[in-house]
Parts: C-alpha cells; structure tokens; sequence
C-alpha cells in the first residue's frame, strides 16, 4: 500500500503522515531526505523538531538524495518518506528519476506513506529555478498519486482524502 499525503509549507503533512503510520506494524523506518546547511539554523530546527516528535522505536534513515536507494536497501517492512521536496532540491538542476522513485515505490513489499509539497496552490515563482521546482514537483507527485491507493491533501492540520483520477 502506499499513502501520498500532499501539503503546503507548514500545513501539518508530517504530523499527519506519522498519524497514519503509527498503528502500523513496528518498526516504521523513517525517511528523511531534508539536511541542514550550517548556515541555516532554521532547517536545523525544523530538523531537530521532527526527530523530537518520532518515537525513538522508529529506524531514521538519512537518505538525502539518495531516496531510491534507501527504497531499494528497505523493501519490507513499514515507511514513512518525508519528503519528496527536499529530495528534488537535493539534486543539481532539480533532475530526478520519477520513473526510478515510482518503480521502486512499487518494488517495496511494505506499507508506505510519502509526504511531499503541492506546490500548485502557491505563488507563481518569478524565477526560473523557482518555476522549475514547481514543474518537476507537480510531475512527481501525478506520478506518485498515479499508483498511490490513498492520497490526502492535508489543509491546516486536516486532512481530506482525494478521489482516484477520473482520467
């Protein structure tokens, strides 16, 4: 089974999402793919409050940018994947597999929850980097959605179950 539970910036997606997972079977082996630059002690406290709210009986796995690899070296058992924006902003160019994160998606045996950005309900980006994020955010997640049994789009802490795609 996978989970997609989609939001913006501090919508409450992760706390969510770890709702979602902690009936599961135990151990739930946590993904992160967020890291902290030294000069950014903001993210280091989003980190930090993260890792204080998981319960210690949850395996975190700092993938960073290597999210296919953590899916591939975890096939079994319970995981929570959070999240698939720092994963994109963890690669040059913002270039990632979707089709290798799909695929490897469904190779897990596993239950699966992924947390990741929607992006489209923000402000146009005046960038190109910033337009960029927004295209390739919004291909992953149809994607992702695409073999997803459950997706969520999760508004000021709640969480509403979106229906299949009628396309």
């Amino acid at each position: 089974m996978i989970v997609l539970v989609l939001g913006g910036a501090r919508s409450g997606k992760s706390a969510v999402a770890e709702a979602l997972v902690a009936g599961w079977e135990q151990p739930i082996t946590y993904v992160a793919t967020g890291w902290a630059a030294p000069e950014d002690p903001t993210m280091a406290e989003r980190i930090a409050t993260h890792r204080a709210r998981r319960p210690s009986s949850w395996v975190t796995i700092e993938a960073g940018g290597d999210l296919i690899g953590a899916l591939h070296t975890y096939p079994e058992g319970s995981m929570l994947i959070d999240a698939l924006g720092t994963w994109v902003a963890a690669h040059p160019d913002l270039a990632v597999d979707v089709d290798a994160l799909v695929a490897a998606l469904l190779g897990r045996s596993g239950p699966t929850v992924v947390v990741s950005e929607e992006v489209g309900l923000a402000v146009h980006p005046t960038t190109e980097s910033g337009r960029r994020f927004v295209d390739v955010m919004g291909t992953l997640n149809q994607a992702v959605a695409a073999v997803a049994d459950d997706v969520r789009l999760v508004v000021a802490g709640r969480s509403l179950p979106l229906p299949p795609s009628s396309a």
